[in-house]
C-alpha cells in the first residue's frame, strides 16, 4: 500500500491508526537534511518507521529514531500536559529575562515561539545560530549573490567547495545536485568540475560517474581566509610573491582563478558550521566579494549549505515576523535585533537569563546546554538529559508525527511535511501556543 504523493494533497491515509497493518509512504519529504529531499519511500508500522529507499546516514537516522517516550515530566515526575503547561507557565511568568533557544521546529512552532515570547519578553536564539551568523554577518554587511538548488542542478558546469565537510553533513547533495542525470542547461552533467579547497571529501560522492575524483587543494581551516584573500587577489590579477599559501601551491591557486573566470556558471559553496575558527564570517564575505567580481566577466554565484535543526526556517520565520534573524530579544516591548548581545550562550554564561524554554523537535542528541537557570524542555521523545529539565515535554516531529512546513537550505522552498503516524505526541507549535495562553 502506498501513501504520500509528491503531486497529492492527501495528508495522510487514515489507516495508519490499525497498527497491526504496515503501510508504506512513497516521495516523502524529509525535514532533517537541509537540503530538501523528497523522494524516500518509508514503511511505518505502528509507531516504528523504516526508510526503505533512498535514506543516507542523515535522514535514515532522523526517521528512524523510536518513540521511547510520551509523557510529560515535572522534576521528574510524570504529569499530564495541563500540568506541565502550567508549571512551565510558572516559571516563565516570574523570569525578568527568559530565553527561548533551539528553535528546532517547522515553521509553525516558529510562530509559536515568538508569539510566547513577545508576551514574556524574551530573547530568541537558534541552536545553530553561531554558524548561521558568518553567513547572516557577511550578508549584512556587503550584500551577496547566491543561487538555488535548481540552478545548481541545472546550469552550473564548475562547483568549487571551500572548506566543509560536505559529504557527511548531506549525504545526497552530490547525487541529488551535482550528478543529476537531467539538466536543462548542461548537456552532460557527468562532465562538471569539483574542485576541493580546503578539506578534502570524505567518501566518494563527489566522484563523477565516470570516475573522475574531485580535484583537492587541501589546507587547514585555520589557513582558508589567507587561501581565499590570495585567490581572490588572482582573479584581479594581482601578483603574488609567493610559491605557496597555507601548503597550497600558488601554481594550483592560479589554475582554480582561471577555471573561475572561465566558467559559464560557477557555484562557489560553504558549510558556514564547518568554519570553526574566529571571526570566519570576514572569510565568508571575501567569498561574497569574490563572486562578485567573477559576475563582472561570467556567471558566478554563491550557495551556503545549512538548513539543519530547523536553522533556516526560525530565520526565515523572525524575518517575516520581525524583520530580523534569531537573536532578537522582546525585552523592551518590541523585536530588537544584536547578533552579539542575545547570544544565548552569552546570556546562559553571563547570568543575564534567567529562565532557558529550549524547543528541539528533530535532534534527541541537541538537548539544551548546561545552566543553574530553570529549564523548560520541548524535545523529541527519547532524548537523555545530564541534568533532568524543571520540565520536559516530548513533542511531536514535523513530517513525522504532524503535518508542517520547513525550509530547505537554499530559502525558496518550503517544503509541505506530512503526518506519517499517529504517536499521540502533540506539536511544539500547539504545545507553546498553551504555554503563551497559560501565562497570561
Amino acid at each position: 500500500m502506498t501513501g504520500y504523493h509528491a503531486n497529492s494533497n492527501r495528508e495522510c491515509n487514515r489507516d495508519m491508526t490499525n497498527k497491526s497493518k504496515a503501510v508504506v509512504w512513497e516521495n516523502v519529504p524529509s525535514p532533517f537534511c537541509g537540503i530538501g529531499t523528497d523522494d524516500l519511500s518509508i514503511e511505518v508500522d505502528g509507531t516504528a518507521l523504516k526508510v526503505l529507499q533512498n535514506g543516507c546516514s542523515v535522514n535514515s537516522a532522523g526517521f528512524e529514531e523510536p518513540v521511547t517516550d510520551t509523557d510529560p515530566r515535572v522534576g521528574g515526575e510524570t504529569v499530564t500536559l495541563e500540568e506541565a503547561v502550567a508549571k512551565a507557565a510558572d516559571i516563565l511568568r516570574e523570569t525578568n529575562l527568559p530565553l527561548v533557544g533551539g528553535l528546532a521546529t517547522d515553521v509553525n512552532g516558529m510562530r509559536a515561539a515568538l508569539a510566547l515570547a513577545d508576551r514574556i519578553g524574551a530573547v530568541v536564539d537558534n541552536m545553530n545560530s553561531t554558524a548561521a551568523m558568518r553567513n547572516l554577518l557577511a550578508l549584512q554587511s556587503g550584500g551577496w549573490v547566491n543561487t538555488t538548488l535548481a540552478e545548481v542542478k541545472n546550469r552550473a558546469d564548475l562547483l568549487l567547495m571551500v572548506g566543509g565537510d560536505v559529504e557527511s553533513l548531506f549525504p545526497r547533495f552530490f547525487e541529488r545536485c551535482v550528478w543529476n542525470q537531467d539538466a536543462m542547461f548542461v548537456d552532460d552533467t557527468t562532465k562538471r568540475d569539483v574542485v576541493f579547497l580546503g578539506r578534502a571529501p570524505a567518501g566518494d560522492a563527489a566522484t563523477a560517474p565516470d570516475g573522475r575524483a574531485a580535484e583537492v587543494l587541501a589546507c587547514s581551516n585555520a589557513d582558508l581566509p589567507e587561501v581565499v584573500a590570495v585567490l581572490r587577489a588572482l582573479i584581479h590579477k594581482k601578483v603574488i610573491r609567493a610559491n605557496e599559501v597555507g601548503g597550497v601551491p600558488l601554481a594550483s591557486l592560479q589554475i582554480l582563478a582561471k577555471k573561475l573566470k572561465h566558467a559559464r556558471y560557477g557555484v562557489v559553496s560553504w558549510v558556514a558550521g564547518s568554519l570553526d575558527f574566529a571571526h570566519a564570517e570576514l572569510m565568508v564575505q571575501t567569498l561574497c566579494e569574490m563572486i562578485k567580481d567573477l559576475n563582472e566577466t561570467t556567471r558566478c554565484s554563491g550557495l551556503p549549505l545549512g538548513g539543519r535543526e530547523g536553522d533556516q526556517t526560525a530565520n526565515s520565520v523572525c524575518g517575516w515576523i520581525t524583520g530580523y534573524p534569531v537573536r532578537t530579544s522582546y525585552a523592551s516591548g518590541h523585536p530588537e535585533y544584536d547578533p552579539h548581545v542575545n547570544a544565548a550562550e552569552r546570556l546562559l554564561t553571563n547570568g543575564e537569563a534567567d529562565a532557558l524554554l529550549w524547543v528541539s523537535a528533530f535532534n534527541v542528541e541537541r538537548t539544551p546546554p548546561a545552566t543553574d537557570v530553570p529549564t523548560i524542555v520541548l524535545g523529541r521523545s527519547g532524548m537523555v538529559f545530564e541534568k533532568e529539565p524543571d520540565v520536559f515535554v516530548p513533542v511531536g516531529t514535523p513530517g513525522i508525527d504532524h503535518s508542517g512546513h520547513a525550509y530547505r537550505m537554499d530559502n525558496v522552498v518550503a517544503l509541505r511535511l506530512h503526518k506519517l503516524r499517529d504517536s499521540g505526541l502533540p506539536s511544539s507549535a500547539e504545545v507553546l501556543s498553551a504555554i503563551e495562553h497559560a501565562v497570561m
